[in-house]
């Protein structure tokens, strides 16, 4: 099964928080305009759960709510000063998606809360030193990194069983990718795969990543989690489709664009409950006291049509598992 017991267990204890989070949320909210800062590379769909979940909460924009929006898409270098500008806007709440969006917040203030829509590993990057009390001015939703990563290598192995040369496709600026692309390495090797890694600077880069890639002729893909890779999900999706090499993606958006396969944790039901925690802080409640929540919803998602056209048959066993096809 892809949940084991214990994933499962920690999916139940979180729906519980989340009602508890919401029947606490149902006062009315601040009378005063809300001014909440969006840092991300671009405008992706889990944004629009945090507005209605928001807006479900009683806050209207327009009326008592404006979102001021600031989008990295070029490079993870252009984060620092779109968060340096959100604090001088004097913005009430920071909202984050991925790592370098995190850490560019952090580094810009101290003092203005930050709440992460999502992330795929808090504490090994550097963005808390503990998830249950985070301490200081940031809290939020993490995507359970690590143990997905190994996860998609197991479903694409799975997928793929002839797989012995895997690509793997990862940023070269993000923190999270340092740390994780070691361990794809080492659970590659482990299963007898000879690994390539190709690493992309900016979205400059990213097309001439793919063709790095292919040149490798690798006999499958791993893309690694990271907000500046999903920045083009269609054209990297219609890549792989080109070259004919199946691939695994980090989020839903890929498959959808016409990727192969995607296993991630449900980014919507994140920025839901991300919007119960900016809530809770703009009522008062300090961010160093929310504990960073682990994802507890996760979905795995397979595009038949590019799979047909991959010439790929789809295990049953797979199949069966998945939570969308």
């Amino acid at each position: 099964m892809l949940l084991s017991q214990h994933t499962r267990r920690r999916e139940f204890l979180g729906s519980l928080l989340l009602t508890a989070m919401m029947e606490h949320a149902q006062a009315q909210p601040p009378g005063k305009l809300v001014r909440i800062g969006v840092l991300m590379a671009e405008p992706f769909q889990p944004l629009q759960g945090l507005r209605q979940e928001l807006h479900r909460l009683g806050y209207v924009e327009g009326q008592n709510l404006r979102f001021d929006y600031r989008f990295a898409g070029q490079g993870d270098d252009q984060y620092p000063a779109l968060a340096n500008e959100l604090v001088t806007l004097g913005v009430d709440l920071i909202v984050t998606f991925g790592t370098p969006a995190t850490l560019a917040a952090k580094r810009a203030t101290s003092t203005i809360p930050i709440v992460i829509g999502g992330i795929a590993e808090a504490v090994s990057t550097g963005v808390v030193s503990n998830l249950a009390r985070p301490g200081g001015n940031i809290t939020g939703f993490t995507s359970l990194g690590f143990d997905l990563e190994s996860k998609r290598l197991e479903l694409l192995k799975e997928l793929v069983p002839h797989l012995s040369r895997l690509g793997v496709l990862a940023s070269a600026t993000n923190p999270y990718s340092a740390s994780t692309v070691p361990r794809v390495q080492r659970d590659g090797e482990a299963l007898g795969l000879t690994v390539n890694v190709v690493t992309v600077q900016d979205k400059d880069d990213l097309e001439s990543g793919l063709y790095r890639l292919a040149r490798a002729r690798p006999d499958a893909v791993f893309v690694v989690s990271d907000a500046l890779l999903y920045t083009m999900p269609k054209r990297t999706a219609e890549f792989m489709v080109e070259h004919r090499l199946p691939a695994m993606f980090p989020f839903r958006g890929y498959a959808e664009a016409g990727g192969l396969m995607a296993y991630s944790a449900d980014q919507n039901e994140l920025f839901r409950r991300a919007a119960v925690y900016v809530d809770r802080i703009l009522r008062g409640d300090h961010p160093g006291d929310l504990p960073v929540q682990q994802a507890t919803k996760f979905e795995l998602v397979i595009n038949l049509k590019t799979a047909k056209a991959l010439g790929l048959t789809i295990p049953p066993s797979l199949l069966a598992r998945a939570d969308e096809v």
